[in-house]
Order: C-alpha cells, then structure tokens, then sequence
C-alpha cells in the first residue's frame, strides 16, 4: 500500500509558499495532489490552517463533498461536485496566507479520506465535528509565508 501523500507543484513540504496563492498576488489556491488512497474513501475534505496566527489559528480554506475519484485541485479551482465553507477572513472559499509582518507563519493544507459523504459544512469547526471516526488517512502539506 502506497502512503497517502498531499503535494504541490508550486511548493515543497516545508518552503515558502508563491506570492501568486497569498494576499500580496493573485489569492488563488494552489494546484494540490494526493496519491495512496486508501480503499473504501467516499469522498475527500480539505483544509488549510495557520497555527501561528495571532488567537490560536485562522482557517484559510474547508473544501468538501470532494469525489472520491478526484486525485487533484487545478490551481485557482475547486473540483466539479465540491463545496467550500465559510474561512476565517468570512468569505467562502480560499483566502490565501497573509499574515502580519513579522516572522514566517505556517500554513497547513490538510486532506482527509472519509468513510462517508459529508452533509452540509459551515465552518472548520463543523468539518473537524462531521468527520471524527470517519477519516481513514489524512496527509498534509506544509507551506510557509513572510509578508513582504
């Protein structure tokens, strides 16, 4: 069995994140893919997080309803049957890294392989709540940003 991976084509696990896919360019997601999927996957959830956020974190983007045969986002896209909650800059969809100056922020993209079709999501919170017991793999992919 293959290990269940999250890549980028615009960066590596543990480099600076684009310009192009934060606050300071063109705030578009970046072209994600996953591999090793484990079987028995209904459909697939996604987030980006930022642990080192002033208060605790700020959610970037929860993506959902993600068909289990999809092995990859084009950037700037969500895929056909998807849906996006509600971020913490209080749009749906992607907001990209923008953080205050100082030193780089993490930003962790999460995906999960689920047992089951996902109902309607609001916010990471309800996500994180929909999917406990439910996630047979997760991968994560971890980008970094400095405000320039």
């Amino acid at each position: 069995m293959v290990k269940f991976t999250l890549t980028s084509r615009a960066f590596a696990e543990g480099q600076f994140i684009p310009a192009k896919y934060t606050c300071q360019g063109q705030d578009i997601s970046p072209p994600l893919e996953w591999q090793g999927v484990p079987e028995g996957t209904k459909e697939f959830a996604l987030e980006c997080f930022d642990p080192d956020a002033p208060g605790g974190g700020f959610v970037h983007w929860v993506l959902y309803k993600i068909p289990e045969n999809v092995r990859a986002i084009e950037e700037g896209k969500i895929p056909k049957g998807s849906k996006e909650g509600v971020n913490d800059f209080g749009k749906r969809g992607y907001g990209g890294p923008c953080p205050p100056r100082g030193p780089p922020h993490r930003y962790v993209f999460t995906i999960y392989a689920l047992d089951k079709a996902l109902g309607e999501i609001e916010t990471l919170d309800d996500l994180r709540r929909e999917i406990r017991g439910h996630v047979l793999a997760e991968a994560k992919l971890t980008g970094l940003y400095q405000r320039k």
